[in-house]
């Protein structure tokens, strides 16, 4: 067919196109194949192409397409000049060495701890023997930091040095050893599946007609034995079982023969071996004795079990299937295009820079907080730690109103000159840093960024599982992955949709998917080392019933090879913790590292943060004490009143920019007043803040910060009395200012504030020492009232006042007595102690940092979920453990007998496959848990 150009194509071009990422695309004309120009047929085929289903001629254009969008390489439809049916592929979908683009590679790739970190879907693992497989042959490359492959999600996740090692050798490996490796996308993995679920029905149905008709002759033929059945009425029926034996042995048994074939290849065996030997010397002994007419003949046997073998593989991957797509409901799907309204890379390079000056200098705080410091070092730095210049807020507000004033105008223009302001749609894979979009209402936010239009009003409740809808202000973050549940809005990309707040996430739970607990290695090691113990027991049984019997030495050799295939114990932990850990991620409770589950099970102490762990981390402003009054205009308020106003705006332009309870509650009842503007701010961690307004340098936080006391040395304001109980309050903070003539600080208010205990934690106490684990609270809040609130709650351990390294100090202790320790914590000043925690857990919309610390989120904010996710940890420990008695039991109960020659080849078979279906409904009840 000749080319269409690309003027042909311009003119049939919708409206849609023009403004799309898709300008210049080549068209076909109307009704004629997207991929070739043919006319379609009516109806005609469809494929997802560049974000739009495109049509297509024959269902050979279909795959060809979907092959060049599995394999990432879209763009070769945006760089064709013409359409023909003869125009060349991209030569590089042929050719592994496409992943090393960086364009392709930057779609699943990310770097992590100066290592690059790639997830990947694997086709046709079959057992644990093959992910040892492939993680063990990996390891042997060098560059390579880390493999770990999942068996129920048909996933893996590998770590290395791409300087020594490109990700194209890698993917080359896994193809050479059998197995099939592509990047990982939630759309072609699920059609990876659903086309591997399919092939395993296809075969499944051969071997079962197969397996019917050979036992139809096989009947014949068992009942010729005893009524003098003719010679050639006898080989004729063992003919006609081969005809219909062989379609089942050479196309349904395949999957068997090519996995044992590449462990065999990679010199190491995996549970398909043993099978295989089986279905092979049953086999080809049946077709010599056909041929020769010597010898019985059991191509029933061979059918069956193939049968019984791929129907058990089949319940059991749809049950693994199930299981494994149950956490997807999780992660937010993108939407595929997007509404680009402008670019504006260097309002986003500010703020990043900002961010990550911030980030950079909070580090550095934590750093030095946790690890004991030189006193020539000491001495340079203030008493509180080096501080923290974060005014990311006020940037971003003042970017948002530049923004807003310069849309303004430009509408104006563009109604004065009847133009319409240009809307661009773009794909979410080539959205930028920087871009502008408009986000419509009722659907999802693609990635984090800072609002532009003046108000929005978005959900969260992916992260903290509550309905409650948030309002935005204009210069306020957008998490990704909200909901937009408003007027459209405009907001300004501050990360890629991979690197946003629900793609952390999303890797959080990719990583604790791929790694593996100590007793999944235990049993993929136990299952290595039996099928290589079965491989000699069978050729002692051969050698022993060819003493003895041979015409009896073949089936009792293939008895025991299939009877005793461990695959049931192969199985035992993986569907266990998959299971288990879906089910946990239906509380909420989200596991980001692979031996969560294993720890949670042994804890004996689970040590507590207080601030946003034991209470909502929402206090409200009580009251406002004056000790020291300040400067103040005229009003028509009363004196007091308006002191209090004073002081408290000046205490919440202090705050404005951070992310802790204290300083959201200040905000708020600052919310009708004027803020003054701030300059040279510092954050101290485990202090508070600092800042200078109007030439005078304040200081917000608890006492001995904001007077600059050192905690050992005495108080140099002792008229300064701080009573919580007499306020009933839960927390106070103390704002001062610095004299100009001697230094010193002089405090001048302090602000009570009353944070309410989550309603949820007494029973979820309450039932934490019904197990028998003991509870501790580690705060860094000095007050009195923290141990006096820790007493109403039974809490009989705990401290206050303790900096980070105090934390690290206590949890230290405990577990130098024995003690397993699960720290439940909240901020930044956390992050240290839940890395110390044998097992730890954060809030969900705490610090970033402090979520990649912890072994585990609690999605929805409900403290309860900690109970929950202990009764599923010490269930799926006793269902694991179940598992393993089971699939050793019955691996040494039939070994006799499969031995001695009681076990038929096809009974064995039905027993591997009960066996092997008993340990995943065993674990499927973990569902309920």
């Amino acid at each position: 067919m000749s080319s269409i150009p690309s003027s042909v194509s311009s003119a049939t071009n919708h409206s849609y196109e023009d403004n799309s990422i898709t300008d210049g695309l080549v068209l076909p004309l109307a009704d004629h194949c997207f991929h070739c120009g043919d006319p379609v047929p009516q109806p005609p085929f469809y494929t997802e192409i560049l974000g739009k289903s495109r049509e297509m001629c024959c269902m050979g254009c279909q795959l060809a397409a979907q092959s060049i969008v599995e394999a990432g390489l879209e763009q070769y439809y945006l760089d064709r000049s013409e359409i023909n049916r003869t125009a060349s592929l991209p030569t590089q979908l042929t050719r592994l060495e496409v992943y090393d683009h960086d364009e392709i590679k930057s779609q699943f790739v990310y770097a992590q701890d100066g290592l690059s970190v790639a997830e990947l879907s694997v086709n046709n693992l079959r057992c644990a023997a093959c992910t040892w497989l492939i993680e063990s042959r990996l390891d042997e490359l060098e560059g390579i930091s880390k493999c770990q492959v999942n068996l129920t999600n048909q996933r893996m996740r590998v770590i290395w040095n791409e300087d020594k090692l490109p990700i194209s050798r890698i993917l080359a490996v896994i193809n050479e050893i059998g197995y099939e490796a592509k990047p990982y996308r939630q759309d072609t993995h699920e059609a990876m599946l659903a086309r591997h679920n399919n092939q395993m029905l296809l075969r499944l149905g051969i071997a079962a007609l197969g397996s019917m008709q050979a036992m139809m002759y096989a009947v014949a033929l068992y009942f010729g034995e005893y009524s003098d059945m003719l010679i050639f009425q006898r080989d004729f029926l063992r003919w006609v079982s081969l005809f219909v034996s062989t379609p089942v042995f050479f196309y349904a048994g395949i999957p068997f023969f090519t996995s044992a074939w590449s462990a065999i290849r990679a010199r190491q065996v995996n549970m398909d071996v043993p099978v295989s030997l089986a279905l092979i010397i049953t086999f080809f002994a049946s077709l010599y004795a056909t041929i020769t007419g010597q010898g019985e003949t059991y191509y029933d046997s061979v059918s069956m079990f193939i049968f019984f073998l791929l129907a058990g593989r089949y319940i059991e991957h749809n049950a693994r299937l199930k299981a494994a797509t149950m956490a997807n409901d999780l992660v937010v799907v993108e939407p595929v295009l997007v509404q680009k309204v402008a670019q504006d890379e260097a309002a986003a390079a500010r703020i990043l820079q900002q961010i990550r000056d911030n980030e950079s200098q909070k580090s550095e705080a934590i750093e030095v907080e946790t690890q004991k410091v030189s006193d020539a070092t000491a001495e340079m730095m203030p008493k509180f730690m080096k501080g923290i210049d974060v005014n990311v807020h006020q940037l971003t507000s003042r970017i948002a109103q530049d923004w807003q004033q310069s849309r303004n105008q430009q509408n104006v223009t563009a109604q004065l000159e009847g133009d319409v302001v240009s809307k661009q749609m773009v794909t979410a894979h080539s959205l930028q840093v920087g871009d502008i979009i408009l986000v419509e209402a009722g659907s999802e936010i693609i990635s984090d960024g800072i609002l532009l239009s003046p108000t929005a009003t978005v959900s969260q409740s992916l992260l903290t599982g509550e309905g409650d809808l948030i309002i935005k202000s204009q210069g306020d973050y957008i998490v990704g992955g909200a909901q937009n549940d408003s007027q459209p809005f405009e907001m300004l990309v501050t990360a890629l949709p991979k690197d946003s707040q629900i793609g952390l996430i999303d890797r959080l739970m990719n990583r604790a998917m791929s790694e593996k607990p100590k007793l999944a290695q235990q049993a993929d090691k136990l299952a290595r080392w039996f099928v290589a113990r079965i491989l000699v027991l069978s050729v002692l049984v051969f050698l022993g019933w060819y003493i003895v019997d041979p015409s009896q030495a073949i089936w009792a050799t293939v008895a025991v090879l299939v009877a005793t295939c461990p695959c049931a114990l192969s199985l035992a932990t993986p569907i266990a913790l998959t299971v288990s850990t879906n089910r946990l991620a239906s509380y909420g409770f989200l596991t980001t590292r692979g031996h969560t589950l294993q720890t949670l099970a042994e804890i004996t102490h689970v040590a507590f943060d207080k601030t946003g762990t034991l209470t909502y981390g929402k206090p409200n402003l009580l009251n406002i004490e004056i000790i020291e009054p300040v400067n103040q205009t005229d009003s028509a308020t009363s004196p007091s009143t308006a002191q209090k106003d004073t002081l408290l705006a000046i205490a919440a332009a202090l705050e404005v920019g951070s992310r802790h309870p204290i300083a959201h509650a200040l905000l708020t009842a600052a919310y009708q007043l004027h803020l003054p503007p701030t300059s040279a701010m510092q954050h101290y961690p485990a202090g508070g803040v600092e800042a200078m307004i109007d030439g005078v340098i304040y200081r917000i936080g608890h006492k001995n910060f904001a007077l600059d006391n050192d905690i050992n040395s005495i108080d140099k304001n002792n008229d300064l009395t701080i009573d919580l109980v007499a306020q009933r309050a839960s927390s106070a903070v103390v704002l001062s200012s610095q004299k100009s003539d001697t230094n010193d600080w002089q405090a001048l208010a302090c602000f009570y504030f009353n944070d309410k205990v989550r309603d949820s934690t007494q029973s979820m106490l309450d039932t934490l020492k019904g197990l028998g684990i003991e509870s501790v609270m580690l705060t860094g809040d000095p007050s009195p009232q923290a141990l006096v609130m820790a007493e109403n709650l039974g809490i009989q351990s705990a401290y206050n006042g303790l900096s980070p390294t105090d934390k690290v100090n206590h949890i230290q202790q405990l577990q130098a007595k024995g003690a397993v320790v699960l720290m439940v914590g909240d901020g930044i000043n956390d992050a240290p102690v839940l890395a110390a925690a044998d097992v730890s857990t954060s809030i969900a919309g705490a610090a970033d940092l402090a979520q990649v610390s912890s072994d585990s989120i609690i999605l929805n904010g409900q403290i309860e979920a900690i109970t929950a996710a202990k009764r599923i940890s010490d269930k799926t420990e006793r269902i694991i453990k179940q598992n393993f008695r089971w699939a050793l039991a019955y691996n040494s109960i039939v070994l006799i007998p499969a031995a001695l020659g009681y076990v038929p080849p096809w009974l064995a078979a039905i027993g591997m496959s009960l066996s092997s279906l008993f340990v995943v409904l065993n674990a499927l009840r973990l569902k309920r848990a």
